[in-house]
């Protein structure tokens, strides 16, 4: 799927926007059960910005893949860096309790 962008309006300043999807779903790899989070994308754009719409559909062809919550955390970010080429990004899953357990994993982008 192709994430969508559209032109920064303000590329003469640096400014963080955040998108927060609450309701990711992913599937574990091991048990083919479901996995709950919420994803969190901070960046600071350059000349292009993610567009909303086309990212919530990305976000759902997660809903049927067999993959790690490192994974998951890891190529959201190195595919979101690919459609919009920010300054900087840092993606954070937080994952809801499996076992007990929670996990929250952070992944980050800088340009240099």
């Amino acid at each position: 799927m192709t994430i969508e962008t559209f032109e920064n309006p303000n590329q003469n300043r640096n400014y963080e926007i955040t998108h927060v999807n609450p309701e990711f779903t992913s599937v574990c790899p091991k048990t083919g059960l479901p996995d709950f989070g919420t994803v969190t994308i901070k960046y600071i754009p350059d000349a292009i910005c993610l567009e909303l719409k086309s990212l919530k559909y990305y976000f759902l062809e997660f809903r049927s893949k067999g993959i790690f919550y490192e994974a998951v955390t890891n190529v959201i970010l190195d595919e979101l860096v690919e459609a919009c080429n920010p300054k900087e990004m840092e993606i954070v899953t937080e994952w809801k309790a499996r076992g007990g357990m929670t996990s929250t994993i952070k992944a980050n982008y800088k340009r240099s």
